[in-house]
């Protein structure tokens, strides 16, 4: 690994981890925390990296300061803060970490959501103020609701995937087409709207987003809903939410964000906060919290840790003294579901030959190098419940030679893992599911164990 000669400097405070792994793979770090931005852009010209949150705009005159500047890395979800499409232009990679707290905003939707149906933010303030009221606080069930998602990437697709143990239709809508995955159904916003119960925003903040949930667009959903955002807090006109909740149309509101809040998003810009605010203060219907859903001690290292591996790709690439690992070495097993296991496994070694035992057929055949390896043909019961979560009829199972490190990939790469890892004698297994909701065994295999 050859070590560039670059400079970064960071002007926000982060885990350590960033820093300290940037100097191990050579980079020079200088810190700067309380200068003016008129002051950082006096020296920005001296480095080729800078690593922010959000303290103030990288605008196009910052840019222009930055006549050396080759990466722009902000720890955290979106780049509303930087003029991308300047930066662009002067050849500045642009590098984000959507992947670092993902999980933690999806378990702060579902929280949200969980205390809304249940009012219990409210009935706990009620109960530490002396009053014990059971029928105000009568709450909702989530089962048997359709819950729709505005926005299907990184943060809608975890939150989809929390939805999993709820007894709900998860619907959304993207932009994009063909994002959908097992979790969730992919409809037009029409559609989006004449069924949801529910509906979470995350979407990024853009010009086609701001102040998208408007008057018009909360009175073109066909049931009165309950509303969530964890995106950001432009997105919703206040002023039309709080008459929204006034009427019912809107049932609730769970909001980590909000539209008065300053660019670092630790304040709120309190000479502009109108009647509309003070509302959602006041309001039993509305849960506030202050921009905290990607905020955890997990997320703050894995955002750090995704920086890291970003701006190592950037110089470093894949590096030459490792071997790309092969994800899928080979076919490790066909599964069925048959009426008569038995009878139909004693059918294939009659009349095709096939070397039968109680589980089915095992199939013997050598990898490049050589080794033993086995393909197993298997039928099982027409009721088994193996096949869960999906209810196709077969299910795949594909040899893998490091299953712990692929399945740690296929989850940040936002794949749904169904259940956990396990091991036995004869290897480890691990389950995910395609696309269209076919389950597929991934099966790390100790081949000598069936010798």
């Amino acid at each position: 690994m050859t070590t560039p000669s670059i400079k970064i400097l960071h002007i926000d405070s982060n885990h350590a981890i960033l820093k300290e792994q940037l100097e191990i793979l050579g980079f020079v770090n200088d810190e700067d925390f309380t200068s003016s931005k008129e002051k950082i852009e006096e020296k920005i010209h001296e480095y080729q990296g800078i690593v922010i949150r959000s303290r103030f705009n990288i605008d196009k005159k910052f840019i222009d300061k930055a006549t050396n500047l080759q990466f722009i890395a902000r720890v955290g979800a979106g780049l509303e803060s930087i003029d991308c499409e300047y930066a662009t232009t002067k050849n500045i990679t642009l590098i984000a970490a959507p992947e670092g707290n993902r999980n933690a905003v999806g378990e702060h939707t579902l929280g949200m959501l969980l205390s809304l149906f249940n009012h219990l933010n409210t009935a706990h303030s009620e109960i530490r103020n002396g009053q014990r009221n059971r029928e105000s606080n009568r709450g909702h069930e989530l089962d048997g609701k359709t819950v729709g998602i505005i926005g299907y990437g990184n943060m809608g697709k975890v939150f989809a995937k929390k939805l999993r143990g709820f007894e709900v239709e998860v619907l959304f809508y993207d932009i994009l087409l063909g994002v959908g995955d097992a979790n969730a159904k992919q409809v037009s916003l029409e559609e989006l709207q004449q069924k949801a119960d529910v509906v979470s925003l995350h979407i990024p903040w853009t010009n086609e987003t701001n102040a998208m949930m408007n008057r018009d667009f909360i009175h073109a959903f066909q049931k009165p809903f309950w509303l969530l955002n964890t995106s950001r807090g432009k997105n919703v006109v206040t002023s039309d939410l709080v008459e929204a909740l006034k009427s019912g149309k809107i049932l609730g509101a769970g909001l980590d964000v909000i539209e008065y809040e300053n660019l670092s998003f630790e304040t709120l810009n309190e000479d502009k906060l109108p009647e509309a605010y003070q509302y959602l203060l006041r309001s039993k219907k509305v849960l506030l919290t202050p921009h905290i859903a990607g905020w955890t001690f997990e997320s703050q290292v894995r955002l750090a840790q995704v920086i890291v591996d970003k701006i190592k790709e950037k110089y470093f690439g894949l590096e030459t003294d490792v071997v790309e690992e092969k994800r899928v070495t080979g076919i490790g097993g066909v599964f069925f579901k048959a009426a008569n296991p038995k009878e139909l496994v004693a059918w294939y070694g009659k009349y095709l030959g096939l070397k039968t035992d109680e589980y089915g057929s095992t199939f013997w055949w050598k990898d490049n190098n050589g080794k033993n390896c086995s393909t197993q043909w298997s039928p099982f019961k027409e009721d088994t419940t193996y096949f869960q979560p999906s209810e196709k009829q077969f299910m795949q199972n594909f040899r893998v030679s490091n299953l712990e490190t692929l399945l740690q990939q296929l989850a940040q790469e936002g794949i749904t893992i169904v259940g956990e890892m396990e091991s036995y004698d004869y290897g480890k297994f691990g389950w995910i599911l395609d696309p269209e909701g076919n389950k597929i065994e991934l099966w790390e295999p100790i081949d000598s164990v069936f010798q």
